[in-house]
């Protein structure tokens, strides 16, 4: 097996003494787990940050076998970190990707939604903006993947009544998508979600 195409880093854990194994989503082949090599080196740790493109290059001797993934980086997301909201939208986004998506199955529109979201996560003038698009992004997820109906947010909903329908999302998400108890996806929403409440009605 053998793929190559640009993929968005979702997630990345260590394993083993040096190495990582990350989930990419490619337009093409849905989400994909790979093992990356050497991944605590100084060379890899920039590239290895969720949010980020990368282009990907994973082989396979045989079938059921963990990918082995190469990866050069196009787009750092790494300069956004230190902007607490901003690293908030980028680890909740990425987060409920890796956790929600099945392995292997194209979503194409979902690919092309997260990278449009980080894109609006880091360059947005303002947190409203593209607190819509996450908002916008977990609707689309949902729907994807077969559950309900979510309308995105209008364009100049009310600060408070987008913070509603990101509550009322919250409660579909944890009970659909990231229900799996071993895992607390929603742990990075609750940070994000915190966040958004503090800057209250000032957002603009």
């Amino acid at each position: 097996m053998l793929i190559r195409a640009p993929a968005i880093l979702c997630a990345s854990r260590a394993h083993g003494e040096h190495g990582a194994v990350v989930r990419l989503l490619t337009a093409d082949h849905g989400l994909v787990a790979g093992y990356v090599a050497g991944a605590r080196g100084r060379t890899l740790r920039p590239v290895l940050i969720p949010g980020n493109l990368v282009a990907a290059e994973l082989t396979a001797r045989t079938a059921g076998q963990l990918l082995s993934a190469r990866l050069e980086l196009i787009t750092s997301r790494g300069p956004w970190l230190s902007e607490p909201l901003a690293s908030a939208g980028i680890g909740w986004v990425t987060t409920l990707t890796a956790q929600s998506l099945p392995e292997g199955q194209p979503f194409p529109g979902i690919h092309g939604a997260l990278e449009a979201v980080l894109d609006a996560i880091c360059h947005a003038p303002s947190a409203r903006g593209w607190a819509r698009a996450v908002a916008a992004y977990e609707a689309l997820l949902l729907q994807e993947i077969g559950y309900g109906h979510a309308q995105p947010p209008p364009a100049e909903e009310p600060w408070e009544s987008l913070l509603a329908r990101l509550d009322r999302q919250g409660l579909s998400l944890s009970k659909h998508l990231l229900a799996d108890p071993r895992r607390d996806g929603m742990a990075a929403r609750a940070i994000l979600i915190e966040r958004f409440k503090r800057i209250g009605g000032g957002a603009r």
